[in-house]
């Protein structure tokens, strides 16, 4: 094949994989209209496979503070623990979908965690009783977090039918899984969704002394 043939064949598949993609934007609210942040919006392919990205992502300890406070990470993803702060953290989980330990440490511990199973990860520092954050493990490669106005946008979607699930951290009810499905073109998918939310609870935060 010539170097001009096969540089047509692939501007082709380029052309015929982004007619083939699309978006899905969906508003979470609760169930009197307020928009939920950090909300988990989840799309499972109804058949077929969907790819595997290879990442890591980072998790932030500052201000003795987990960062960001949910997570969303596809199976197989590392993920990083650096201590922002000038004292040491020991972060933990006894989440049956990841069971870890990084004992008293500064900076960047020397490897980073392998999340390889789904499910739900609570994390918390043995130090710092108020710590806490979230982490969902999912097999899918399509997910998003919504943001303070409830809003998240899944990109990149292959054309077709999908299980589209909500989660949250303090849901007071799993939410019903939704069929969703989604066409190819430049407008987006767009749905409203509700998830039964609580509010975060208060923790007391004590005053930093410079050492803990």
């Amino acid at each position: 094949m010539s170097l001009a043939r096969a540089a047509r064949l692939l501007t082709l598949l380029f052309c015929c994989a982004n007619a083939a993609a699309a978006s899905l934007e969906a508003s979470v609210l609760s169930a009197t209209g307020t928009p939920v942040e950090d909300a988990a919006v989840v799309m499972e392919p109804v058949s077929g496979t969907y790819p595997k990205r290879q990442r890591t992502v980072t998790i932030e300890q500052r201000d003795r503070e987990f960062i960001p406070y949910v997570t969303i990470v596809q199976t197989g993803t590392l993920v990083d623990f650096p201590n922002r702060d000038a004292f040491k953290h020991h972060i933990y989980s006894f989440s049956p979908a990841k069971v870890f330990e990084i004992k008293l440490y500064a900076d960047k511990p020397g490897q980073p965690v392998l999340f390889d199973k789904p499910g739900e990860v609570a994390l918390g520092c043995n130090i710092h009783d108020w710590m806490e954050a979230y982490i969902l493990v999912v097999n899918s490669a399509y997910f998003a977090k919504t943001d303070k106005d409830g809003k998240a946008v899944i990109h990149d979607v292959p054309a077709g039918a999908y299980r589209l699930r909500v989660w949250h951290p303090r849901q007071r009810a799993q939410a019903a899984l939704r069929d969703v499905a989604v066409a190819a073109g430049p407008a987006p998918t767009r749905l409203n969704l509700v998830a039964d939310v609580a509010a975060r609870a208060s923790k007391p935060k004590p005053a930093e002394t410079g050492h803990y």
